[in-house]
């Protein structure tokens, strides 16, 4: 939004020259050399939110301390078509790999192991933070090559909210002073009333940190708050107009208080980069969060998921499994969508029953099945009428049971009397337009959609309230 910003008011050469003035950036000494191919089609940019309390951010967040945290990021893709473009999110407890970082002597770390993910921006204990560490590390999770990356602050992400006028946003419910901070010991004043709201400065960034006091108070629930805020500003300055009277000022406190790699560094590079962006629709910027599932008190990346997500973005497919720019052909069957792949059946081999009298269920399920790859041995009708699906699974299979089970929400696992596994399908499988579609990892602790992509048009309301 900033590089449109700076794109709309670049024929003012006085402003350009003032924001030119605002950028900071951080150097590319501390970039890895062992750094993945540049890729020939989508472009991919990591941006990153500090909660340093140094400076002007003191006032905004509360807290002691001076080095840059960063309990924040994500990294955009932008699809070859300039059409499109996903936000992955990376929870910040995530446990990663985190490679060698340059730190301030001029020395590098020997990098560490299952580690988790936030620690990375504070390598080197500056107030400033270590974006270069953090890229190297996201760099190194998923394969792809970060060509640019942005970090913003307390005080600049308030100026923005401010800028703009407000940006639209939903609470799933009433949240209170203890809430934002645990550590005061009493309940406090309400400070957000349950419902739709208009929120700027303070109380915009109050929205995004609150961690406490909705659904389970998890960092995945707040990841999903944070998606749903920049999906509303993105919506909110295209509804506005991108006019110098909207943009200017959203275009001055952004660049004041914003960080980039040298790449960004000029006004003039924030617009070439801007025209890579001005045609992606609203619908077709999607957010997603790094495929995870819950290891103690941390979070573990999920594998193979993972993997095939970055794999998608190499190909440049996007979140609903197509190649970006690309209508599939008329003939032959279609490939499977985004979160079909997400479950690999390959040398599974399941028995499909209809538990109901509806003509057709056992083949639908059956054809889900074989989309993720799982090898259908029979189909037919069950014995004994159903309501809920179940999977039943023999001595030996209760995994590939399981894996079987993420076709179909709400079904029941159980063990059975025949070998292998079987599914018997129930008129809950009938109801639900989103069976035959993988819900969450086997054993992690989410809801249903928890992997399910969000658009920048999507209701505000929607899937907010985890846990």
């Amino acid at each position: 939004m900033v590089c449109l910003a700076i794109l709309a008011v670049a024929a003012g050469g006085w402003y350009y020259h003032k924001l030119n003035g605002n950028i900071s950036t951080f150097g590319s000494d501390g970039i890895s050399r062992d750094r993945p191919e540049a890729s020939a089609g989508g472009r991919n940019v990591l941006v990153i939110g500090s909660d340093s309390r140094s400076g002007k951010n003191k006032s905004f967040g509360g807290g002691e301390g001076d080095v840059g945290r960063s309990d924040t990021a994500f990294l955009l893709h932008v699809y070859k078509d300039r059409q499109h473009a996903v936000a992955v999110s990376f929870p910040r407890d995530a446990l990663v790999d985190i490679p060698p970082c340059k730190l301030p002597d001029g020395g590098w770390t020997k990098g560490s192991e299952n580690t988790m993910f936030n620690v990375a921006f504070t390598v080197g204990s500056t107030a400033e933070g270590n974006p270069a560490c953090t890229q190297n590390t996201v760099e190194k999770l998923t394969g792809l090559r970060v060509d640019h990356t942005v970090v913003v602050d307390f005080a600049g992400f308030s100026a923005m909210t401010d800028a703009v006028g407000g940006v639209p946003v939903c609470v799933p419910g009433d949240v209170y002073q203890g809430d934002l901070n645990p550590n005061r010991g009493s309940r406090g004043k309400r400070i957000f009333s349950k419902g739709r709201q208009t929120v700027s400065g303070q109380k915009a960034l109050d929205y995004v940190r609150i961690r406490h006091g909705i659904g389970d108070g998890s960092d995945i629930g707040r990841i999903r708050r944070q998606q749903a805020f920049v999906s509303s500003l993105i919506k909110k300055v295209k509804d506005k107009g991108l006019n110098p009277t909207t943009l200017l000022p959203l275009a001055d406190a952004a660049t004041k208080s914003m960080t980039v790699d040298e790449g960004l560094g000029t006004a003039k590079k924030m617009m070439d980069f801007a025209m890579s962006l001005k045609d992606v629709d609203l619908h077709d910027t999607k957010f997603v969060t790094l495929p995870w599932r819950y290891q103690g008190a941390r979070v573990a990346v999920v594998q193979p998921d993972a993997d095939r997500l970055w794999a998608d973005l190499r190909a440049d497919r996007t979140v609903d499994g197509s190649l970006a720019g690309r209508k599939p052909e008329k003939s032959g069957k279609p490939e499977p969508s985004a979160s079909a792949r997400s479950v690999d059946g390959s040398g599974v081999r399941v028995a499909v029953r209809n538990g109901t009298g509806i003509t057709g269920l056992a083949a639908r399920a059956a054809g889900a099945l074989e989309e993720s790859k799982f090898t259908v041995t029979d189909t037919g009708n069950a014995s004994v009428p159903t309501t809920g699906t179940r999977v039943e699974y023999g001595q030996g299979h209760k995994a590939e049971a399981e894996k079987v089970a993420r076709l179909f929400p709400g079904a029941e696992v159980a063990a059975g009397q025949e070998q292998g596994v079987t599914v018997t399908v129930g008129k809950d499988y009938a109801d639900n337009p989103q069976a035959g579609r993988p819900t969450s990892t086997p054993d992690k602790d989410s809801d249903d959609d928890g992997d399910k992509p969000r658009s920048a048009d999507d209701d505000l309301c929607a899937g907010l309230s985890y846990g």
